[in-house]
């Protein structure tokens, strides 16, 4: 047996192998080392190798789902290794000591996960493969789960924030390619041809061309060769579900890199999770599915205004109406899964009750066509969407009169097929009734044929069934002539057989048998008719997720008092009472208000310098304004009174930076490869916004490196541009810079205490507040004083000494700290000096060391 699990070990590779031993998937060595750590079961041993103990654990074959989850988020990879034989057959393979055969039948990894346990309802699972072809990087990304795929290629410089975008959970590059921003799993690199890919996906599809999917580029070829590969590598030969690809342009979604997304916290907080992230303060889908699309398409927002205006238009159709709204709502969240049940079921991996949930889901459609088909005031987006959910009536007819109403998980038991469908199945499952009704009369004769009141007829997997009686009246049932054949004798029970029951036993047996292969043959049956409609199955899930999408943006609009943007070519944005969706929806849970700020940036009046306090709400103001631009061009109502929004082609947020230890950049250094990031690509239809660019090193050096990026930001760049700062000398660039204006977020101090107002008013800042704001966080009362007095010190002998620290020395503390410090030496001094060393007891001087020691301690 070891040698077996050691060679399926070597083909498993680096990932944990789950060897099936009957009810039991176990790990050996270090696989059980690490997964016994990770799932906190126990660590034991089976055996030795090599004179060691080998060590080992398991988790039971019915539960291992839950096993994998957490192991596949903890990073491993599994295979699973199952027995491709009975005990039976490997006995009439190789005699009774024959191992049976066992195989991997399938690597699961994060990204190729399909199991509704294992993946999260409203996150789309995306598995990226990713090469490099003459220079140019493709991207090949698909959601098993739903069988979406798409394919793009860009210049290598954008290769980050592309797979940012996508949010790939598991990723897939060439061996030996260094190029990859993010850790890739290395696979053949032969598998990464342009040829190859075009075979592939050809064989895929079964077409001779693929010029009916779109154009592809070498590189989109590559990486989708790359892709298929791996999933047929990790599917043993079966591949999942995979739609035509669709090309994916860079022009054709507004461009972010990972900095931005991380600042914006779009689909994930600061803190990694999605409380705190746009996507959770905007979502109100009812469906997993509508959730997913909600979050891709905050991911990709659009840069074609008339697509832009089909979403809106939608939102605006579902908004004005709330009873069509709520009708549409109460039918999506009947709705199933249909996307990710179709994949389950495509990939090999389904059940009866997937099929059930094709049923249901596409019913769910068809009720939400015949209640639209009617209205005459449909958007076109709607009228697009519509054909697709009505064309399903004859699978929907066949999966209800084949399936029961609530089909199970599993279909090894049976009981899945409805009464009806098919008469002989109904005919075996009547005998096989009969046979146990039959049985039950037995007993009874039994009974009174012996005497014994306490004779059953029980059931069990090895014996099938037989007669048990209390083993004191057992013994008129051993005579020969009694019709009892002894069967096994228990501590206090024996066993039988007879001829009638063994009779009827074969009958259910055969009639039980023959009833669960029938069930077989009409559930692969019913696969083989979804599959067949797989593309137009995944159409009509994609239809139900944007429905729900525009009727949860029309909720979320109406809920918050949203506005339509007016989205045009023109380069500005005029945002009126502007808010920041989830600082709001945060303070609306305390009982507290948002303060709403106008933001007016035209093309005479693109760059407005920030001023003001900390905490004053400069940086939510610069982030709501991006947020707002963000949501527009997704096809969302935005928080606003109103909006007039002009395209913005990228989008740049460089708001507040940390270390990164892991690859060398302190905090400055990160700041600065932002900053150059945004000078190197902004074009005149971006929009950036900057806060304290350069404070993380000296002051004239922050000051000077502000200033340029702002007259670069303003002269070369010439976008759109919101610029926080506390440098107060920025605001002379206004004399300098046409269409620069100078802001700030009003504050007011009132009887010795800050009020942060958080409005943002024209015209610059007095003063930065800095010490108000220290003392507002609780930063002790005399230190506070004391930066008062080195603030009023340096503020009056700037010019005078020609430096901002020069003379600190001569200030009243440093000068009262140097003068104690003297007095306590002199002291020591003197007191030594005094002393009759030769006089002293050693008791006497270890007590007088302690008194010194504490002295010292107490003046220093």
């Amino acid at each position: 047996m070891m040698a077996q699990y050691l060679a399926l070990k070597a083909e498993a590779g680096d990932c944990l192998l789950f060897y099936r031993m009957g009810d039991f998937f176990e790990l050996f060595f270090d696989d059980a080392k690490q997964a016994a750590q990770i799932l906190d079961i126990a660590l034991t041993s089976r055996g030795e190798h090599m004179g060691v103990p080998i060590p080992m654990c398991g988790v039971p074959v019915h539960s291992a789902e839950g096993y994998l989850a957490r192991l596949i988020k903890a990073g491993c990879r599994v295979a699973i290794a199952e027995q491709v034989e009975t005990p039976e057959e490997a006995k009439r393979r190789g005699g009774s000591k024959a191992l049976v055969a066992r195989d991997i039948v399938r690597f699961v990894t994060a990204g190729t996960l399909t199991e509704e346990a294992l993946l999260e309802p409203r996150r789309a699972n995306v598995l990226a493969a990713v090469c490099e072809v003459r220079g140019t990087c493709g991207i090949a990304a698909c959601d098993i789960s739903t069988g979406r795929m798409a394919l793009e290629d860009c210049e290598p410089g954008r290769l980050g924030a592309a797979l940012a975008r996508l949010g790939a959970t598991e990723i897939v590059a060439p061996d030996g390619w260094t190029a990859c921003p993010l850790d890739g799993i290395p696979r053949p690199a032969s598998t990464f041809t342009s040829d190859g890919g075009e075979a592939r996906l050809k064989a895929v599809h079964g077409v001779s061309t693929l010029d009916g999917f779109g154009q592809f580029s070498r590189a989109m070829l590559a990486a989708a060769g790359g892709l298929i590969a791996y999933l047929d590598h990790v599917g043993r030969g079966k591949l999942p579900l995979l739609l035509p690809p669709v090309v994916l342009g860079q022009a054709a979604h507004l461009a972010m890199d990972e900095a931005t997304r991380g600042s914006l916290e779009i689909l994930v907080s600061s803190q990694g999770t999605r409380k705190g992230s746009l996507v959770e303060a905007l979502d109100r889908c009812v469906t997993g599915a509508g959730a997913r699309q909600l979050a891709e398409d905050l991911a990709a927002p659009l840069t074609d205004a008339g697509t832009i205006e089909a979403r809106l238009d939608l939102v605006q159709w579902l908004y004005d109406d709330a009873l069509l709204r709520g009708d549409l709502r109460a039918v999506l969240r009947a709705a199933p899964d249909v996307g990710r049940a179709l994949g389950r079921i495509v990939a090999g991996r389904g059940s009866p009750r997937d099929l059930g949930q094709l049923r249901d889901g596409l019913a769910e459609a068809r009720r939400i066509h015949d209640h639209l088909q009617h209205r005459q005031d449909r958007p076109a987006l709607m009228d697009a969407l519509l054909p697709v959910l009505a064309g399903h009536g004859a699978l929907v007819d066949l999966f209800s009169r084949a399936l029961v109403p609530s089909p199970p998980t599993e279909r090894n038991q049976g009981g899945y097929i409805a009464e009806g469908y098919d008469h002989a199945l109904d005919e075996l499952r009547r005998i096989s009734g009969d046979a146990r009704r039959a049985i039950a009369a037995l007993e009874a004769k039994y009974r009174d044929q012996t005497g014994i009141a306490a004779l059953k007829v029980r059931h069990n997997g090895v014996l099938g069934y037989f007669i048990e009686v209390p083993a004191a009246k057992a013994d008129p049932l051993m005579a020969p002539d009694s019709g009892f054949t002894h069967r096994q004798t228990m501590a206090g029970a024996v066993r039988f057989n007879a001829v009638a029951l063994h009779a009827e036993a074969s009958r259910i047996a055969e009639a039980g048998g023959h009833a669960l292969a029938a069930e077989e043959a009409h559930f692969e049956e019913l696969v083989g008719v979804a599959v067949k409609a797989s593309q137009a199955i995944a159409a009509t899930a994609a239809a139900l997720a944007r429905i729900d999408v525009a009727a949860a943006l029309a909720e979320r609009a109406a809920e918050g008092g949203w506005a339509r943007p007016d989205v045009v070519e023109e380069a500005c944005l005029d945002v009126k009472g502007g808010r920041h969706p989830v600082v709001e929806a945060a303070l609306a849970s305390k009982g507290e208000r948002f303060v709403a700020n106008d933001c007016r940036l035209l093309p005479q009046d693109r760059l407005w310098l920030v001023g003001g306090p900390n905490m004053g709400g400069k940086s939510t103001f610069l982030r709501q304004n991006a947020l707002i631009v963000l949501l527009a061009q997704a096809g969302s109502f935005v928080p606003a009174e109103a909006a007039r929004i002009g395209l913005v082609d990228r989008l740049f947020s460089r708001v507040g930076a940390s270390d990164n230890l892991a690859r060398g950049r302190s905090t400055f250094m990160v700041e600065m490869v932002e900053t150059a990031a945004i000078l190197a690509q902004a074009t005149e239809r971006s929009f950036v916004i900057l806060d304290e660019v350069g404070r993380g090193t000296s002051t004239y050096d922050g000051l000077a490196l502000a200033w340029a990026v702002v007259e670069a930001v303003h002269g070369v760049n010439k976008c759109r541009c919101l610029f926080a700062t506390h440098y107060h000398e920025l605001a002379r660039l206004a004399e300098s810079c046409e269409a620069l204006s100078l802001h700030h977020v009003r504050a007011r101090e009132w009887k010795g205490d800050l009020v942060l107002l958080h409005e943002v008013a024209e015209g610059p800042a007095d003063r930065s507040y800095g010490l108000a704001v220290a003392k507002l966080a609780g930063v002790p009362a005399p230190v506070v004083a004391r930066a008062k007095a080195v603030l009023e010190r340096l503020e009056k002998g700037r010019a005078e000494t020609g430096g901002l620290a020069a003379g600190l020395g001569d200030l009243p503390l440093f000068a009262a700290a140097a003068e104690a410090r003297a007095d306590l030496v002199d002291s020591l001094r003197d007191r030594l000096r005094g002393l009759d060393v030769d006089a002293l007891s050693p008791r006497e001087a270890l007590d007088l060391l302690y008194e010194l020691k504490r002295e010292a301690g107490a003046e220093g």
